[in-house]
Formats: C-alpha cells, sequence, structure tokens
C-alpha cells in the first residue's frame, strides 16, 4: 500500500473527532469531487457516517472499531491511486495542507520521510537518526 494512502487513512478518520472536523471533510470532498465528481456526493455521506462511528468509538474506548474504519479508508484511496497513480502527490497535499493541521500534535501522523546524508572521512564517525538515538560505548 502506498505510504501516503496509509498516512491519509489513518490522519482522516482522527480528524473525523477534531473542533476542524467540518472544514477538513469540506476539503476531501472539494478534492474528490475535482478528481471523480460523479462519487463525491457519496464520499460526503460516507464520511459522516463513519464520523458517527470514530465519535462513538472513542466514547467507548474502541480503539479497533477505529483502525477498521482507517483501514476501510484506506483501501477506498488505494483504489483511487490505483486507478490514476498521479493522485498520490495530490493526495499528499490534501494531507499536508488540510488533514494533518486539524490534528492535535499528539495525533500528527509521523509519515513525513527522512532524508540524511553523512559522509566520514579518515577516523571520524557518523551518527545519524530519523528519531531517539542511544549510543553507548565507544
Amino acid at each position: 500500500m502506498d505510504p501516503v494512502v496509509l498516512a491519509a487513512g489513518s490522519a482522516l478518520v482522527s480528524a473525523m473527532a477534531t473542533d476542524g472536523w467540518q472544514q477538513t471533510r469540506a476539503a476531501v470532498v472539494e478534492w474528490w469531487r475535482r478528481r471523480r465528481p460523479d462519487r463525491a456526493d457519496g464520499v460526503g455521506s460516507d464520511l459522516e457516517a463513519v464520523r458517527a462511528q470514530v465519535l462513538a468509538a472513542r466514547e467507548q474506548g474502541d480503539e479497533d472499531t477505529e483502525q477498521a474504519l482507517a483501514g476501510a479508508w484506506r483501501l477506498r484511496l488505494q483504489q483511487l491511486i490505483n486507478e490514476d497513480p498521479a493522485l498520490a502527490d495530490e493526495l499528499r497535499r490534501l494531507l499536508d495542507e488540510h488533514v494533518d493541521p486539524a490534528l492535535s500534535d499528539g495525533e500528527q501522523p509521523q509519515h513525513r520521510p527522512i532524508i540524511m546524508k553523512a559522509e566520514a572521512r579518515d577516523n571520524s564517525r557518523v551518527y545519524q537518526a530519523g528519531r531517539d538515538q542511544h549510543i553507548t560505548g565507544s
């Protein structure tokens, strides 16, 4: 599955439980309308139905249901990307500009690629990490 799809499915479902959901929903429906106009109204209705399920799952502490709903949206988004691979870049922009900003800092998925370059010469050492790094010994 495309990494942007994995991130988008999770972030979209998480955003459903935020105060900024209506703006996020509008951006997602508009994005879908520009790509697949015949499916946009259905997507809007589906988003609202899933939101009700997400809110109920959070109220009950049911993380499994929330993960299942995210998985369903990942599959739906992956089908769209399979039909038109160029949409992956547009989905990334939608995620960056509209979905992720709706999430709290703790809910924002760690989906940014990390690019590191290093060059060691002579007796030097290079330590790189995408997150925490613990070095012991010499």
